[in-house]
């Protein structure tokens, strides 16, 4: 069942699971693209999350289009990300970008990507509270940040009473579980909220790549090879072995319980799903039921 958070210290309400916008003009087209928002947002999910990173801004063209014609643009909470040098020039014609290809006046959610380490992070936040202050973005949040970006944010943020930082967008799943030791009790310390994403690993959980074969050829283990280093370990194997037994078990599918495991951790505000088709999301959706064999 979908629930309803207030992401951080904001006025915005996330749905527990958000819609990770990153196939749209990349993988599907774009009906498909359509048919699967309908049915995301008919099923519950307000939150949408894309970048202008995503296939060079088509994520955005697609996500907006959709907005404009189904009239659901009050109906979402809209985030979206910049990605690169974080110079103030950058950021705020980054989100001019946005909004004209997300068809819109306002982003809900606005994040930094990832950080950047030659541009001083006072800098990149008084751009984003200046574009705070304009009404072109209501609330700030970053992706793949450690907690010490996160901590020398917060301390900026409350020293010169710039716009607050109210999420951070971390990857999270059975085997990717760093955020566990700092990250997390950082947030829920600080009222910051967690967006996380990659629940399936990537899909390493999913079964598909087992220990000593080869990767299969089109996957995306072998398009993308940087996943590897990541799940392709003792460690990576062993959580596919025991999750793998748990299906067996209790007769659920490796996906769902993966799903699962992250839709029932305390700390989590939203889990981001990517979707190339409505049954993608219907898993996510049944998964949510199944969080109480975690417990």
């Amino acid at each position: 069942m979908i629930q309803y958070r207030t992401l951080g210290k904001s006025d915005l309400k996330v749905s527990s699971i958000g819609m990770g916008c990153v196939t749209f003009g990349r993988e599907i087209d774009l009906p498909t693209s359509f048919e699967v928002m309908d049915h995301a947002l008919e099923q519950g999910i307000t939150l949408f999350d894309t970048a202008e990173a995503y296939a060079g801004g088509a994520s955005e063209t697609v996500l907006g289009q959709w907005m404009t014609q189904r009239k659901v643009r009050d109906q979402i909470v809209l985030a979206t990300k910049v990605s690169g040098t974080l110079t103030r020039q950058r950021v705020i014609f980054s989100v001019e970008e946005s909004l004209k290809r997300l068809q819109t006046d306002r982003i809900d959610l606005f994040q930094l990507h990832i950080w950047d380490d030659q541009t001083p992070l006072e800098e990149t936040l008084e751009a984003l509270t200046t574009l705070v202050e304009l009404g072109k973005i209501r609330s700030i949040g970053c992706s793949n940040w450690s907690a010490w970006h996160i901590c020398k944010a917060l301390i900026l943020i409350q020293q010169q009473g710039l716009a607050r930082l109210e999420s951070v967008q971390p990857p999270y799943n059975l085997v990717q579980r760093e955020i566990e030791a700092d990250m997390l009790p950082l947030c829920a310390d600080q009222g910051v909220g967690v967006i996380s994403y990659s629940p399936l690993a990537a899909g390493f959980l999913t079964g598909k790549y087992r220990r000593g074969q080869e990767t299969p050829k089109g996957t995306r283990f072998d398009v993308i090879p940087g996943h590897q280093p990541i799940y392709f370990t003792n460690h990576g194997y062993d959580t596919l072995q025991k999750l793998e037994t748990l299906a067996a078990q209790t007769g659920r599918s490796m996906v769902q319980l993966a799903l699962a495991w992250v839709l029932g951790q305390a700390n989590i505000t939203s889990v981001l799903i990517g979707a190339r088709n409505t049954a993608q999301i219907d898993q996510a959706l049944e998964a949510a039921e199944a969080k109480a064999i975690w417990e």
